[in-house]
């Protein structure tokens, strides 16, 4: 069995999406759920270029009047979504992200803040070592930014180029200064590991390199070859999984010996970091409303979106057909996938047992009045492998069981969603 299955940054996947026949009101699918804890989500699908291995929905050499005209449609949407939830919604949280949020111009992001209006919660923003600018910086850190993410990868520039993302060391180093100038509370560092040609070495002389600048958070990634991305050719093997084990055990080991906490198997945090009040927001329970077309909205019991897609030519119709769109049409949920009340479960062990906390058996019986150990009984073959450790109060992951996140997931989907997930016309 392969550690490398897939990552389950959300449950269900969008491949388990399907068009909505009827598609709801928005009202009507928020009408009892619960509003003063939310998460605001805010896509933006323009990159300048589009890497070896990303599988997002982006695309790349969007001109300047398709950024308008997306702007101008992310504001209609916005509109629509008010009116839909009757002025009853309380963010706690938000997130502007893509693609590359700050492929805008300085201008357009302060417009596009203008539309969204998150001023006083915490906001994460993406970023990219080419368009993270002091001027576009000063922008995000006036209307209160308080986390930037940089998708760095690699500091040699020849795993870079082999990573299909050209980029250089120098530019990197200015984006990293540039931030750290702007005064924005925390930096975040994304890093790949299992790149051809990069070896141990140079995988700790990248962590070295990142950790010059004390970043609060640093996101490890294994590197994966998905279809219809640039690296698709690149066959997988035993071999390379054994390697990719043996660089995530020495990232883990280096950062936590440089005195970072591991909160999950990618991310690891310092502990004098500041708290961006992430305890509002539990992503197991709460709902989040998401503007642009490749932003996921959800409830307890529908998740939804527009449509989805990773080649280039499926994502610039889905873009041309979103900016397109008059206001009307954003008032009701395009394409998702309802959730039953085993989903619902199993979508909380999901969000949980990944995290290096665990999963609170208390929380999850109270929530749903039953205990999880009975409810999924294929927990206990994690035990067995030496992955889950099931205490009075938790389940959580051993250290072994954390490397192993990415094949523990996927096994704890449930077979409806896996059907459709394989059924998915990958465009």
């Amino acid at each position: 069995m392969t550690p490398y299955q897939d990552y389950v940054y959300a449950y269900p996947h969008k491949t388990a999406y399907r068009p909505l026949d009827p598609r709801p009101r928005l009202r009507d699918v928020w009408a009892d759920e619960p509003r003063d804890a939310l998460f605001h989500y805010v896509h933006i699908p323009f990159c300048e270029i589009r890497c070896g291995f990303c599988n997002l929905f982006t695309r790349t050499g969007a001109p300047g009047e398709l950024v308008t005209r997306y702007l101008d449609a992310v504001e209609r949407q916005a509109m629509a979504v008010r009116d839909e939830l009757g002025g009853r919604a309380t963010f706690v949280q938000a997130a502007i992200g893509g693609g590359t949020p700050t492929y805008l111009e300085p201008d357009e992001l302060a417009r596009l803040f203008d539309i969204i209006g998150l001023a006083g919660i915490p906001l994460s923003v993406e970023t990219s070592p080419d368009t993270a600018t002091p001027e576009r910086l000063a922008v995000l850190a006036e209307r209160g930014t308080t986390r930037v993410s940089i998708g760095v990868q690699s500091f040699d520039d020849s795993e870079a180029r082999a990573a299909v993302r050209p980029q250089k060391r120098a530019t990197v180093e200015s984006a990293l200064d540039a931030i750290r100038a702007a005064s924005i509370p925390v930096l975040n560092i994304d890093l790949i590991y299992g790149i051809t040609g990069q070896t141990d070495n140079s995988w700790r002389a990248s962590l070295d390199a990142a950790l010059t600048w004390r970043p609060e958070e640093l996101y490890l990634y294994p590197l994966y070859v998905r279809p219809l991305t640039g690296l698709a050719g690149r066959e997988t093997s035993q071999e390379w999984d054994e390697q990719r084990l043996r660089l995530y055990r020495l990232g883990r080991d280096h950062l936590l010996a440089a005195g970072y906490e591991q909160q999950s198997m990618r991310m690891f945090r310092r502990p004098d970091a500041p708290s961006l009040g992430g305890d509002d927001y539990s992503c197991q329970s709460d709902g989040m409303v998401g503007l642009g077309c490749g932003a996921r909205s959800y409830t307890k019991g529908l998740h939804y979106s527009f449509d989805y897609a990773v080649s280039p030519s499926a994502v610039r119709g889905i873009i041309d057909d979103y900016v397109s769109r008059p206001t009307s049409d954003f008032a009701r949920a395009e394409v998702g996938v309802p959730l039953d009340a085993d989903e619902q479960r199993r979508r909380h062990l999901l969000q949980s047992v990944l995290q290096a906390e665990g999963l609170e058996k208390a929380l999850y019986r109270k929530r749903f009045g039953t205990d999880v150990t009975d409810d999924f009984r294929e927990l206990a073959d994690l035990a067995d492998r030496g992955w889950l450790t099931d205490s009075e109060d938790r389940l959580r992951l051993t250290p072994e069981g954390l490397a192993w996140s990415d094949a523990i997931g996927p096994s704890l989907f449930s077979p409806a969603i896996r059907a459709a997930m394989a059924a998915y016309d990958r465009r």
